[in-house]
């Protein structure tokens, strides 16, 4: 009796051992898929998610249908023990919700569905010049007045580094300009101000004082306005005009923080010289803007991954003309790739690099690739990657994947790229203030 009993619970044992393994290998197997993927509309996709236990609970219906031997098209809960085909069926996001048994969640996948096209990849630079909405505080200062005080007037007002006014006597800000003419006619009164901190606006009250050094008003803080300088035009697409560029966003050299966009433009511009970079030098494309010249174009966003807006009609005519299909991040490979670039200020050539890190981690930010530059001729122009090649167009067989963002500080020949697809999406979700932009570029 003993015996039989010392058997049964052998056996359970064993098999609750095997459940245990079993489940751990699929819950290993579930969290190895990426949690974020993109899809072209109207192609079929087909998964293996080789499991009975799995269901997937779609957040929306119209972006994408599932479909299998066991389930229907019009299901909202899709419970899979053979392959599943993804059918996208409209650009759009959704979420897919995957549980263990129908109640255990185990993950979220965001699937985004793009327009399959064809785009021109550039490679050339480009001046880039921004105007933000408002003011940024990108430094507070104190000064000795008239009657021998030592005040930080903007600071005792609670204002810090990193935020943005929007207002002063609650008309918007147009220019500084405008601010310094203000303040030479100020008749004595506190000065009402609204400014931007984060996502949340604030008022302050701050009170001139008049510096023993200047004999002016002064605020106490250092502000901008605008900036310009130099990048690489990475797409356009020949259908719309939408173009994308730099594949990181433009932020305050002082700050850091990402500059919020009022409007903007690119223009052509020409290379003076090349500084090479070295281990803890990064190097630099000189140059300078050629603004007499009919605008290339208006930015109309400022993203952490990059800039996008509208060419003018006839700035085609500055660039490539030929197509290439876009390569999305799972079809990027390990190995040989190409770069497009603009080095000697005449001509956009292809130099070759080595793609060394395709990151998951970071799929959705400007570092999802790590790059090498391999290419002779280019080590020897400019060390490798330098400030002003943002936005360089990377190629792999025959497709464009990505474009180059960053170098390593340490070590110029490496740098990171961001895939292609993130930026398809920022010119996707353009809105239709075209009209408005282009008139103010032409």
């Amino acid at each position: 009796m003993s015996y039989a009993k010392s058997g049964k619970n052998k056996f359970i044992f064993f098999l609750l051992t095997c459940f245990v393994v079993l489940t751990l290998i699929y819950i290993k197997t579930i969290f190895s898929l990426p949690s974020q993927i993109t899809l072209f509309e109207n192609r079929e996709y087909t998964y293996d998610f080789k499991s009975p236990f799995l269901n997937i609970k779609p957040d929306t219906e119209d972006v994408l249908m599932l479909e299998s031997r066991d389930v229907s098209l019009n299901s909202v809960n899709f419970k899979f023990s053979t392959p599943v085909m993804f059918k996208p069926q409209k650009m759009g996001r959704v979420n897919l919700n995957m549980e263990l048994f129908g109640f255990i969640p185990l993950k979220t996948m965001q699937v985004d569905v793009i327009p399959d096209r064809e785009v021109v990849p550039c490679g050339n630079t480009i001046g880039v010049k921004i105007n933000m909405e408002g003011f940024l505080v990108v430094a507070l200062s104190e000064f000795e007045t008239i009657d021998g005080k030592i005040l930080a007037p903007a600071k005792e007002a609670g204002i810090k580094p990193g935020d943005l006014i929007v207002e002063i006597n609650k008309k918007p800000v147009e220019s500084i300009s405008q601010l310094i003419k203000y303040l030479d006619n100020f008749d004595g009164k506190s000065i009402h101000v609204m400014y931007k901190r984060g996502n949340s606006y604030h008022n302050a009250i701050i009170e001139p004082a008049i510096s023993l050094e200047t004999k002016k008003y002064q605020l106490g803080m250092w502000l901008r306005d605008s900036t310009a300088g130099i990048g690489t035009l990475t797409f356009y697409d020949p259908e719309t005009k939408k173009f994308g560029a730099l594949g990181h966003g433009i932020t305050d050299v002082d700050t850091g923080i990402l500059m919020p966009l009022d409007d903007g433009e690119i223009v052509e511009s020409s290379i003076l010289a090349v500084k090479k970079g070295k281990q803890g030098e990064p190097g630099e494309l000189k140059g300078i803007l050629i603004e007499d010249k009919e605008k290339l174009g208006v930015i109309s966003k400022n993203c952490d991954q990059g800039i996008y807006g509208i060419l003018n009609e006839n700035a085609k005519n500055e660039f490539p003309d030929k197509l290439y299909s876009i390569g999305l991040k799972n079809e990027i490979k390990l190995g040989a790739a190409s770069i497009m670039s603009n080095i000697d200020g005449k001509s956009v050539e292809e130099f070759d690099i080595e793609i060394q890190k395709i990151s998951e981690r970071n799929a959705s930010g400007s570092k999802g690739m790590m790059i090498k530059v391999t290419d002779k001729r280019l080590l020897e122009a400019t060390g490798g990657i330098v400030q002003g090649m943002s936005g360089s167009p990377i190629l792999q067989n025959g497709k464009l994947i990505g474009a180059v963002t960053h170098v390593l500080i340490n070590d110029p020949t490496k740098g990171y790229g961001i895939f292609i697809e993130n930026m398809i999406k920022n010119i996707d979700t353009l809105n239709t203030n075209v009209n408005t932009n282009m008139k103010k570029a032409s």
